[in-house]
Formats: structure tokens, C-alpha cells, sequence
């Protein structure tokens, strides 16, 4: 996490509402040693993972003018350089499992002038999860590409230009975070899925 407050609250409420054990640990995932020490912290507490989701995702939203190369390098570190450090890094404490990485529809067909470098990152993702997918043997990997979902962070945008996003790209509503995740959880346990798969979800 990088929100601390979020995470220990995310953490408490799995504990009280589902009983299980659950453990949140700071890491900037561009940042190799934290990414290493996140790795020994899991091993030495669970000795194994079985399912890992990168997830982390940043994006700078500007026209090519005004972008910098140090936004567009940043969206690809946070974006391509963390999956690829935390995957690293992880694999290797998975005897077998699977490995999800949050793509999106930016990656092939939905693409936005003001967000090249996201969906170059996107893009960069889908082929990874392919690579990955070779790498591998025992461990499945797939890609899921979510559209427009109803997150925080898609709450607090200019809802003007969202609206004209989603129109543009023909979405009629928001998709819900619960059946985003239920449709990966799904996709994890489906064994027709073939590692190097890549789903819109």
C-alpha cells in the first residue's frame, strides 16, 4: 500500500467480516528494496502466495505538448517497471498459481489523446502477461482489461469530460468494482482460461 489510513482500515475489514488472517505491508513497487523486503515479509509470514493481482496503477492525463518526458517516464515506471519487480520477485515464492494483471481496454481499442503514456503502459502490460506466460510453467498468467469503473479516483475527474469519454468510446454506464472482481475472481478459477489469456472484464 501507499495510503497507509486505506490499508489498515482495507485490512481490519477483512478481518472482522470474513475471519481470516490478513497483512498489509507498505512498498513502493518502483522502488527495488522495498519490493525485495515485501517478498521476505510474506515468505517469513506465510512461507508461499498462491494468487498475485498487480494491480498499482498511476496515470497523468495531458496533451502531447504539455507532457513531459518525466510524466510519460513516470506512468511507464509505476505502470510497467512495478508489474515487471513485483512479478520478479514474487513468481518465486509461488510453487504454483496464478498471476493477474489489471490491464484495461486503453491497451487495443479505447485510447485517449491526453493519456498515450497510460495506455502505451497498457499496452506494455498485455505483452508481459504474454511473456510472463512463457516464463512460467506452473504458474498461470492472464490479463483482464476492465473499462470506465466506479472507483474513487473515477469519482473525483472532471465528470464533463468522463461522460464524453464513455460516450465516445460507447459505454452507457459505469462498471461496478464488485463485478470487476468477481468476474476475475471467476476468471482465476475457470481452468478453460490458458495462461497468456487476456479478457475484457
Amino acid at each position: 500500500y501507499r495510503s497507509e489510513k486505506e490499508a489498515l482500515e482495507l485490512k481490519n475489514y477483512v478481518v472482522d467480516h470474513y475471519n481470516i488472517n490478513a497483512l498489509a505491508i507498505k512498498c513502493d513497487i518502483t522502488n527495488e528494496n522495498d519490493v525485495k523486503n515485501m517478498k521476505n515479509t510474506i515468505l517469513e509470514k506465510y512461507n508461499h502466495i498462491d494468487i498475485l493481482i498487480n494491480n498499482a496503477a498511476y496515470a497523468c492525463e495531458n496533451y502531447i505538448d504539455d507532457k513531459t518526458k518525466e510524466e510519460f517516464l513516470r506512468v511507464l515506471e509505476v505502470n510497467v517497471v512495478g508489474t515487471f519487480l513485483v512479478t520478479k520477485y514474487l513468481y518465486k515464492i509461488m510453487e504454483k498459481g496464478v498471476i493477474v494483471n489489471i490491464s484495461s481496454t486503453d491497451s487495443i481499442d479505447t485510447y485517449s489523446e491526453i493519456s498515450m503514456d497510460y495506455s502505451a503502459s497498457k499496452a506494455a502490460i498485455n505483452n508481459l502477461t504474454k511473456t510472463f506466460a512463457l516464463s512460467f510453467k506452473n504458474i498461470k498468467v492472464i490479463g483482464v482489461m476492465p473499462n470506465w469503473t466506479n472507483t474513487e479516483s473515477i469519482q473525483e475527474m472532471n465528470q464533463d469530460y468522463l461522460k464524453e469519454e464513455m460516450k465516445r468510446i460507447g459505454q452507457d454506464k459505469l462498471e461496478d468494482p464488485k463485478d470487476v472482481s468477481k468476474n476475475i475472481i471467476e476468471l482465476i478459477f475457470n481452468d478453460d482460461i490458458k495462461s497468456g489469456d487476456i479478457r475484457r472484464v
